[in-house]
């Protein structure tokens, strides 16, 4: 007889593969309680403006010791000066002191909402045509709670782990604006966090828009993250006597070229795996314009087609996109500066010095300053293609995924796993849960998370978890 949770996954592995709708299921009583986890998560706001990551993590502290787990095995942590940024180390002690510990990470925080934008209050956690709504709910609180979840359920199980099972919840990693606490953690306290390998996110599957999942991917590398200010000045003067030359609508000129640009393309081992191969597996022109260009990466016409798809597009190039702009002075007056920050993801390879000097060339102008700005993240050190860490995972996508498989990709944005790599830990963003074509409103408006990915993904992940602290 298949243990429970087994045959649960077994179950709902079958009904996402036959694209029912999410009302044909109630939901298990154990995904009941993970949803008043989750929802409790979605609700404490943890945005830098307004929020506390504080507040999350002994929320979730409480929710672990309630389930068993020992103050020497709970590290409620913030640094000096950021009472509001705080997070929580956990820890599920394993029985050989040979298997090196495991970490699961994850970040509280979440980008800033403001509710006169939403349709729904951002921080009100509601379950509406077969989403779940809110903010967090895609970027990361669904992960997050899986990952608390999950080492309760160990712990009500019985479960006894061959290696350390540790869990990192950290604030920071979206604005970093006040700390980053997994850097925090990698100076300050790194044996909190030892671990041979860590599974963030990152990673994950795609659906085809209309509910049936085409893809499952580990993240194997990830883009940097670097920003510059654009500036154009200007002595200024009296409006009423307007002259050609001013601030603001030369930095309107230097960004539509920067719009105008567009990096080439530059594939690494990751990203070419990826092309090539979710690309033979798709029947349509994008998956044959897929292969085609990680075959050839000088095929314009394949490059078109498949620049096409946002997410693609960012996979193949560096990118970099107006994010801010501030300008002038008076009301009556002619600007005499005028500025706009400029995000970039950078791909392997590449770095904000290069980049910054591909943005000055696409400009063209030497009046206009381009200068790096905000913190400076280490750059991205890919981890090891790791049999021992993509063959569980393969195994497990085949069984809840029957058809997809999985394919390593590099993650177009920034994680904390970032931090990790200095001190030794390769970092892989899992699969398991899915989101659709366009990114669920992740840092956008009216963010939302399939509730079939969320339980089923929750399922996917404790069994992904298990399969590895049972290794060697």
């Amino acid at each position: 007889m298949k243990p429970l949770a087994t045959a649960a996954a077994t179950a709902l592995a079958l009904f996402v593969s036959h694209g029912a709708t999410a009302q044909t299921q109630a939901p298990r009583p154990d995904q009941l309680a993970f949803r008043d986890l989750y929802r409790e998560l979605v609700e404490t706001d943890t945005s830098v403006s307004t929020g506390s990551c504080t507040a999350a993590a002994e929320k979730l502290a409480a929710r672990l010791k309630a389930a068993g787990y020992t103050d020497d095995q709970l590290t409620l942590f913030k640094a000096d000066g950021f009472p509001l940024d705080g997070g929580l180390v956990a820890q599920l002690p394993g029985t050989s002191p040979k298997a090196k510990p495991m970490l699961l990470l994850g970040h509280l925080d979440v980008v800033n909402a403001r509710r006169e934008d939403w349709q729904r209050d951002p921080y009100k956690f509601i379950e509406e045509d077969g989403y779940f709504y809110g903010r967090g709910t895609s970027d990361m609180k669904a992960m997050v709670a899986t990952w608390v979840d999950t080492l309760i359920r160990f712990k009500q199980q019985g479960y006894k782990p061959k290696r350390t099972i540790k869990l990192a919840l950290t604030c920071g990693e979206e604005s970093g604006a006040r700390m980053n606490g997994a850097q925090w953690l990698a100076e300050n306290r790194p044996e909190l966090i030892a671990a041979e390998f860590a599974l963030n996110e990152g990673g994950g599957g795609r659906t085809d828009g209309h509910g049936k999942v085409v893809t499952q991917a580990m993240q194997v590398g990830e883009k940097s993250n670097r920003s510059f200010e654009v500036e154009t000045t200007n002595p200024g003067g009296h409006s009423s006597i307007p002259i050609d030359d001013n601030a603001i609508y030369e930095l309107a000129d230097a960004i539509e070229k920067l719009r105008a640009y567009t990096f080439p393309v530059r594939f690494n081992d990751t990203t070419r795996a990826f092309f090539a191969k979710a690309g033979a597996e798709r029947n349509d022109e994008t998956g044959r314009a897929m292969a085609a260009l990680a075959a050839n990466p000088a095929d314009r016409a394949a490059e078109a087609i498949v620049s096409a798809d946002r997410t693609f597009n960012s996979m193949l190039r560096t990118t970099c996109v107006a994010t801010m702009l501030e300008a002038g002075h008076a009301v009556n007056a002619l600007p005499q500066r005028a500025k706009a920050t400029v995000n970039c993801r950078i791909v392997p390879g590449e770095d904000g010095d290069t980049t910054r000097a591909a943005l000055i060339a696409a400009i063209g102008d030497a009046k206009t300053k381009v200068t790096m700005v905000g913190r400076l993240r280490p750059v991205a050190v890919p981890p090891p293609l790791d049999p021992k860490i993509m063959g569980p995972a393969e195994k497990l996508v085949a069984r809840y995924f029957p058809g997809v498989s999985l394919i390593p990709t590099m993650s177009p944005g920034a994680t904390d796993a970032t931090y990790l790599a200095p001190i030794g830990i390769p970092t892989y963003g899992v699969p398991g849960s899915w989101g659709d074509p366009d990114g669920n409103g992740a840092h956008g408006l009216n963010e939302r998370r399939e509730v079939r990915s969320v339980y089923v993904g929750r399922d996917f992940l404790f069994d992904l978890v298990k399969a590895y602290a049972s290794g060697s």
